[in-house]
């Protein structure tokens, strides 16, 4: 079996939290994080074997039923994807610059696993609805190409009806840039 994530997005709190436990209660999974990330809404992410993952997640999507903004399991998430979103990834170097823009929290952080696994590239944050109106933010750099091929990617794969609000990729971005993002 491989590592999973698990990733569930509420419109309402204490739905979420009963749904939370009621996922750990599912099965043997680890709570990586529960907490509110804007007025009104809650993400839940837990970690473990793939079939432990999507039983967890079933669970906690029967419970919420309709205030399950969204969800979904990622199987073999890229190990890029733990620093980014804790902000803790440092860059050197920033040639080119890619940023996507998700409506919902859980959706930046399904591109940013594409994003990874999809090219030579690296994650610098993926940002989960704090001070973004609920949306998610997923900022990546590399040598232009490279950034070019993640973000077509992640268009190809989640495109307009997965969530993608917008994205850019900028060649050389400005030094300011650079400080504003990293």
């Amino acid at each position: 079996m491989s590592k999973a994530l698990g990733l569930l997005e509420f419109k309402t709190i204490p739905v979420a939290v009963e749904a939370t436990d009621e996922m750990m209660k599912a099965a043997e999974v680890e709570l990586i994080l529960a907490t509110p990330i804007c007025p009104g809404k809650y993400i839940s992410i837990i970690s473990g074997e793939v079939d432990s993952v999507a039983t967890s997640i079933k669970r906690g999507v029967t419970v919420g039923d309709i205030f399950v903004v969204d969800s979904h399991v990622i199987p073999n998430i890229s190990e890029a994807v733990m620093p980014a979103l804790s902000g803790a990834t440092m860059v050197d170097n920033m040639e080119s610059l890619g940023a996507i823009e998700t409506i919902a929290a859980i959706g930046a952080i399904k591109a940013g696993d594409i994003v990874a696994k999809a090219s030579r590239v690296q994650l610098i944050e993926i940002r989960l609805a704090r001070g973004l109106g609920g949306k998610g933010e997923v900022f990546y750099t590399g040598e232009l190409g490279a950034v070019e091929a993640a973000n077509k990617a992640v268009l190809e794969r989640l495109g307009a009806d997965g969530g993608i609000v917008s994205s850019t990729v900028i060649a050389r971005p400005h030094k300011a840039i650079k400080h504003a993002i990293a």
